[in-house]
């Protein structure tokens, strides 16, 4: 089959890698090892933290997997018959090659028609959440899996493949030596968990205190992009209050979860970046927020307008030009894309799929027909422009 072709360069800012069963001890230091690890329960291999074993990703090795985009109509609201999440997404698959190596993967996007793609991890998240009590760990974990990212992927394959780096920041001056790493090996963007920042102490705090202006100023200087992809920021806290359970499980979502967990994570987490005054300190900082959706951004805005109205000393500029200026939205499928489009400008969207993971979109590039309405040379930035702009990738780059 001749893959679509938009005629101009489409960049997916939210494809996934599936991690080989190494890719979190094969450089873990020694003083670690065993801290990580994998065991067998009932015959299916599951992650093991801290003498904890993780249920959250079903099978954290990846050998089986769901299909891609199998439950996007579920997503839609496409559900008449009241299926469960497990149903929508059916029988398992066989991991196919290009989900955990370049060469395959490239192969696959040119079938996809996706000229390039910025590429997440998918076990990051589950580690930070399952190490906050000791974040020498997690700061040594999160570097191993850089490693082995770099050595596996590198973070620029043939200027098509974009592997994305994961900073902690709990250790400050660690996370200016983190990011120091992955700029010297050509990273062009960097993931961050939405969520507070756990101390060495213990207990959190926000990302936006000044504590942490050390290593924006670095990012800035560097004008590389962050990125905040949904990740388990810790809000199942949020939900046992209410249902009980004691883990975030990714495959079982409830109507109540849906509610009391919904965006809460990113909206907190940008929210306090802009009232605890980071971007207006650093008005130069690019923060992308993928896999996060955009339904959430009107509601947020309204909060900051009526936060400054109440206080307007509390702010050194209004916090909505602040949230307009450094932030960029990858809306989901299901989301009104056009409505993102007048609140934020095209020039702040950006097109991502989620592939492979069974949430995503099984056919990345049909989101561009989501996008009727909206001017050819918008489309032309949502589908790839603006994210080629923001990691320097020149427009007319061919492949």
């Amino acid at each position: 089959m001749t893959p679509r072709s938009l005629g101009y360069p489409v960049f997916d800012i939210d494809n996934h890698m599936y991690e080989t069963s190494d890719a979190l001890t094969k450089y873990l230091p020694p003083e670690h090892k065993g801290k990580v690890g994998y065991v067998y329960t009932n015959g299916r291999p599951k992650l093991v933290v801290k003498n904890r074993i993780s249920h959250m990703i079903p099978n954290p090795t990846f050998e089986r997997v769901a299909r891609p985009g199998s439950a996007e109509d579920y997503f839609l609201g496409k559900n008449p018959e009241g299926k469960s999440f497990r149903e929508f997404i059916g029988e398992a698959m066989d991991v196919h090659p290009g989900y955990q190596n370049p060469e395959p993967r490239i192969k696959l996007m040119d079938e996809l028609g996706l000229d390039r793609c910025v590429m997440y991890p998918t076990l990051a998240s589950l580690i930070e959440e399952r190490s906050t009590d000791d974040v020498v760990l997690t700061h040594a974990v999160i570097h191993a899996l850089n490693e082995w990212m770099h050595e596996h992927w590198t973070f620029n394959y043939e200027g098509r493949i974009f592997a994305t780096p994961v900073i902690t920041l709990s250790l400050v001056d660690e996370a200016i030596k983190e990011l120091e790493w992955i700029l010297e090996r050509g990273a062009k963007t960097f993931l961050v968990r939405p969520a507070p920042v756990p101390s060495l102490t213990g207990g959190s705090r926000s990302m936006g205190l000044p504590e942490f202006d050390p290593f924006w100023q670095a990012v800035v200087d560097a004008d590389i992009p962050v990125t905040f992809h949904a990740s388990d920021s810790g809000y199942q806290d949020h939900l046992m209050a209410w249902e009980g359970g004691d883990e975030y499980l990714s495959f079982k979502p409830s109507a109540l979860r849906e509610v009391v967990m919904g965006h809460r994570a990113i909206e907190d987490t940008l929210a306090a970046l802009v009232c605890h005054g980071a971007l207006t300190r650093f008005p130069d900082l690019k923060v992308l927020c993928v896999e996060n959706g955009s339904g959430w951004v009107k509601g947020l805005l309204d909060q900051l307008s009526g936060a400054y109205n109440i206080m307007p000393k509390e702010f050194d500029e209004h916090p909505v030009d602040a949230f307009k200026r450094n932030v960029y939205i990858h809306p989901f499928l299901e989301d009104d894309v056009q409505s993102i489009v007048e609140i934020m400008g095209a020039d702040h969207v950006m097109f991502g799929s989620d592939y492979p993971h069974p949430e995503g979109i099984g056919d990345p590039i049909s989101f561009v027909d989501r996008l009727d309405g909206i001017s050819e040379e918008d489309k032309r930035k949502i589908m790839g422009g603006t994210a080629m702009d923001l990691l320097h990738i020149p427009v007319d780059a061919t492949v």
